[in-house]
């Protein structure tokens, strides 16, 4: 657990909203003892929400994860699934966010048989304000299309902005206890990991 802690302190510094770094390793995740940002979402009916609103009063395990096309997120999403209960039972709600618009949300949802809540972060507002936004370049682009991945028509916007997959434990006050980012999208936290930082950051 010290080493992810501090590979995420590495990780982290000041987040800068109003520009969005060119690559994954650029960067800059809020720091642990930061205060949630507010950010603007949809949920699954496409109506507004603010994140500070989901997060008021409970902690929570915040996750950000590229889209449903992704499938080293849907494998994460799962392992997050088989400790929901684990996690209710501490007290914890778990909130999964992403770039895709409402619908693709449904799809996923339907998938994999989630049993938290997806939100919407298609203007990748929360992703910019906690830090894990940055640009896909045109050759990625590029290469996502040869494997038939919009990302225009899974956002529905035209930024090409994807997060840094991320995870953040969140205290009932708002503020930020734990912090996971990783600029390679393929390592993950693994399930059980991610339960025990939960304990961990109950502890006073």
């Amino acid at each position: 657990m010290n080493r992810l802690l501090l590979l995420s302190l590495a990780l982290a510094a000041p987040a800068f909203a109003a520009s969005v770094p060119e690559s994954p390793s650029e960067v800059r995740p809020l720091l642990i003892g930061a205060a949630a940002p507010d950010a603007s979402l949809r949920g699954l009916d496409g109506k507004a929400v603010t994140l500070k609103k989901r997060l008021a009063g409970k902690p929570t395990v915040l996750v950000f994860y590229r889209g449903g096309w992704c499938p080293y997120c849907n494998l994460h999403l799962k392992e997050l699934k088989d400790i929901q209960k684990d996690l209710e039972a501490l007290g914890y709600q778990t909130l999964a966010v992403t770039p895709d618009r409402p619908s693709e949300l449904r799809k996923t949802l339907d998938k994999h048989a989630l049993p938290y809540t997806l939100l919407s972060d298609s203007k990748m507002d929360a992703a910019r304000a906690f830090g894990l936004a940055f640009r896909v370049d045109d050759k990625t682009i590029k290469k996502y299309e040869g494997y038939g991945i919009d990302l225009e028509k899974s956002s529905g916007e035209k930024h090409h902005w994807l997060p840094v997959p991320g995870l953040f434990i969140v205290d009932k006050s708002g503020v930020i206890t734990f912090v996971y980012a990783n600029p390679d999208y393929k390592i993950r936290l693994r399930g059980p990991v991610v339960l025990s930082a939960a304990k961990a950051a109950l502890k006073p």
